[in-house]
Order: structure tokens, then C-alpha cells, then sequence
């Protein structure tokens, strides 16, 4: 099997769990870009699409959910954004923002690669199509 290429953001204002995050996602063969805070994660995502956005909810300047309404407002369902969160509810808080999923923190590192291959292949097969 091939390894997985896919251009995965992170967001998260919490640098150590945003290096975690970056660092196993590059090992798997990802290219990964990451941003502090919602308004960050925009521009990134303006200079060049990703295939998906990891969202952490709770960040200073622009939070999650700011983020993820003007990513929608922006691309519609073009970008797939799972919802990366400790808060309580979190399923209840990613369906809000109307994301494609959600990892609750703390996360089986398993579980968020299997997460992230599966939107990077929906996005490779939604692009080919």
C-alpha cells in the first residue's frame, strides 16, 4: 500500500497538542501546515486549500466555531473540517458548525490517522471525479 499524501491543517492554540498532531501526521506522509487561531487558519486555507481542517473549538481571537462558519460561508462543504475538542458535547458542538466529524481530546493517535485517511481519500476521490 502506498503511503497517504494529503495536505492536512491543524488548528489549535495549544502548541503542544498542535506539534503532537503535526509531527505524527508528517510521519504518516502528510503534508501539514498549522495555524493558532481561527483568523490564521483563513488565510492559510486561502492561500491554498487542504484536503482537511483539524479544529480545536476554544481559541483565542477567532474560535472555532467563528472559523468554522466563515470556512462554510467561504467554501461551502468543499473543505472537510472535523471538530477537535475537550469541551463537553463535543459531537452536539461539532454538529453546530455543521463539520464532518469530531476527535475528542485526548485521542487515540489510531483514531486520528484513521480519521485523517479517510477525508484525505473522500477529498482525493471527490477531486478525480
Amino acid at each position: 500500500m502506498h503511503p497517504p499524501s494529503g495536505d492536512v491543517l491543524v488548528v489549535d492554540d495549544d502548541a503542544d497538542m498542535a506539534e503532537v498532531m503535526e509531527m505524527i501526521l508528517s510521519e504518516a506522509g502528510y503534508r501539514v501546515r498549522s495555524a493558532r487561531n481561527g483568523r490564521e487558519a483563513l488565510e492559510v486555507v486561502a492561500a491554498r486549500k487542504p484536503d482537511l481542517v483539524l479544529l480545536d473549538m476554544l481559541m483565542p481571537v477567532m474560535d472555532g466555531w467563528q472559523c468554522a462558519r466563515e470556512l462554510r460561508a467561504r467554501y461551502g462543504r468543499a473543505i472537510p473540517i472535523v471538530v477537535v475538542t475537550a469541551a463537553e458535547h463535543a459531537r452536539a458542538r461539532a454538529e453546530e458548525v455543521g463539520s464532518d466529524g469530531v476527535l475528542s481530546k485526548p485521542f487515540e493517535l489510531s483514531l486520528l490517522l484513521r480519521l485523517v485517511r479517510q477525508h484525505v481519500e473522500q477529498a482525493a476521490t471527490r477531486s478525480s471525479a
